[in-house]
């Protein structure tokens, strides 16, 4: 199973959006405390779309807290880190693999990056900006996963419009 781990987050919309993407991808969402917004504010509801109740999430006190209820490997996403996230494999489809996104404005504690360095990872980008958007990178991540073990469980067409939508 994927996962997605969001330390400490400030911004609802972010994480709304991050919401919207796991039911989409069928993933699982870990929210560690303290939140910057309550789950019941009109925003988070709007950014996920109405979708919040199809999200599969756990709340969590704080980050041993999380650490200690799950099993698996763990990647820690880092603007300090030099390894590029494609040169992993997250291709086994039985592995449970968790991606720890940090807080909008200060990302992961130092200290966790520190006892976690060989699992520490980076979306490249250039020098204009500091990193990118919270949402934005969850999805690359997820979806570089998801390509790597062949897009399980998703669908290859649009069941609202239908397959052949396009030949009509």
């Amino acid at each position: 199973m994927i996962n997605i781990v969001l330390f400490e987050p400030e911004i609802p919309g972010n994480t709304g959006n991050i919401m919207r993407t796991c039911v989409g991808t069928g993933s699982k969402l870990h929210l560690i405390k303290p939140l910057g917004f309550s789950l019941t504010e009109k925003s988070i509801k709007r950014s996920g779309v109405n979708y919040i109740e199809k999200c599969d999430y756990t709340i969590y006190d704080n980050f041993d807290d999380f650490y200690n209820k799950n099993v698996g490997k763990f990647y820690f996403l880092t603007r300090y880190s030099q390894k590029n996230y494609t040169t992993f494999d997250y291709s086994d489809v039985n592995e449970n693999i968790y991606f720890v996104f940090g807080k909008e404005s200060t990302g992961i504690p130092k200290k966790i990056l520190q006892n976690n360095m060989e699992n520490c990872i980076r979306i490249p980008i250039n020098d204009n900006i500091r990193s990118l958007n919270l949402s934005n990178s969850v999805a690359i991540m997820l979806f570089e996963v998801l390509r790597q073990q062949g897009f399980p469980n998703l669908l290859t067409y649009d069941v609202f419009k239908g397959k052949h939508y396009l030949d009509e």
